[in-house]
């Protein structure tokens, strides 16, 4: 019956769902098809035609090592009691992440690190690099030129001066892809979609626009994250089944009220559901000034084995400032919380003692993240 159901969707019907409601996302942009991912790829490999700065190969034995055994590789037999000592080759690590449905013969980018000591990798050549799965099976071969967006400069007193990383680098299409990774999409007798964030709003939504759309039981959330869809066994019929799924819009639902407050450098971020509870708020500087003062004693004109001596003087002042405070109301928005904080002329730090201390008496309804 599905089978029907989306190929006699009419000119209408998909004009519809073009019309989404405000605030509304299509599905493939909160939730992925299970399976349907990328796989990494990493591989260990050598970069040549460096101009001086390269591996120090007497700190680096594993580029000596690797050199040595591909030189073997292609018929150059290098003496056992003989380390050349080349600047211009680096050892490096290579990762690449493959695409889901990749096939053989299509390409995808690389990123290449130094793991040595090399000064740099601007100008070398990645020579041919495996790059394997966590299975162990080789997907890619990587080669190419690299693109490192660093550079530096050295005098010769040792004064250097480095902009952005001069030890890695990118080789754009650089590996070609040899092995496809093994899919259960065209197989599975259910599809089964996954939200990027976990909500139970969102699922029941995300199941109810397919259904509205596709049919009364063709999808079910199974929790706050998958929802599980009857899908047509065809692979042809399959591609275009998910095709109007993704495509379907949905409001997803609110998001939690959160407070996230990064320490390091005061950043603050409120969410929209964030509520105050009535509270009455102070806010006040404590400002301590301490002065130090030098003083010389001597002794009087007719006094006997006097000597003149230095006296140290310290005088502390406490001053506190006017102390303001605030009335939040049952209810307060956003809004009016960072419009009361700012009447009073609090800085991002005391925002925080002040969120702190509403949590703290439980006048704070959202959850406060410190990072």
């Amino acid at each position: 019956m599905l089978r029907f159901i989306w190929s006699r969707l009419t000119p209408l019907l998909l004009l519809a769902l073009l019309a989404a409601p405000a605030g509304a996302e299509r599905i493939k942009d909160i939730a992925s098809v299970n399976g349907v991912r990328s796989n990494q790829l990493v591989g260990y490999g050598l970069v040549v035609g460096l101009d001086g700065s390269g591996d120090q190969t007497i700190q680096a034995p594993f580029t000596i090592q690797s050199l040595k055994s591909m030189l073997a590789q292609l018929g150059v037999n290098v003496p056992a009691n003989v380390n050349p000592q080349l600047t211009n080759v680096a050892a490096v690590m290579v990762h690449a992440e493959l695409p889901p449905f990749a096939k053989p013969g299509q390409t995808i980018d690389v990123t290449v690190s130094s793991l040595g000591n090399a000064k740099s990798l601007r100008g070398g050549t990645l020579l041919m690099t495996p790059l394997k799965a966590a299975n162990g099976e080789t997907y890619a071969l990587a080669q190419g030129s690299l693109l490192v967006s660093g550079f530096g400069a050295e005098g010769a007193d040792g004064s250097r001066v480095t902009v952005n990383s001069t030890s890695s680098g990118r080789i754009p299409n650089g590996a070609s892809v040899e092995r496809t990774v093994a899919s259960s999409f065209a197989s599975d007798p259910v599809l089964v979609m996954n939200l990027n964030s976990p909500d139970f709003t969102t699922a029941q939504r995300v199941a109810a626009s397919i259904n509205n759309t596709l049919g009364a039981g063709t999808a079910k959330p199974l929790d706050a994250v998958s929802i599980q869809v009857r899908a047509p066994e065809s692979v042809e019929d399959r591609v275009a089944f998910v095709s109007i799924v993704e495509n379907l819009q949905v409001a997803p639902g609110s998001a939690p009220a959160r407070v996230v407050v990064n320490s390091r450098s005061g950043t603050i971020v409120i969410g929209s559901e964030v509520r105050v509870e009535t509270a009455a708020v102070a806010h006040g500087n404590l400002v301590v000034t301490v002065s130090e003062d030098i003083g010389v004693s001597q002794p009087g004109p007719f006094a006997r084995g006097g000597e003149t001596v230095v006296v140290p003087g310290s005088e502390v002042e406490v001053a506190a400032e006017e102390a303001r405070m605030f009335v939040l109301n049952a209810g307060v928005t956003l809004q009016e919380l960072v419009s009361a904080v700012n009447g009073v002329g609090a800085a991002p730090g005391d925002l925080i003692a002040i969120l702190e201390a509403l949590q703290q008496a439980g006048a704070l309804r959202a959850q406060l993240i410190v990072i």
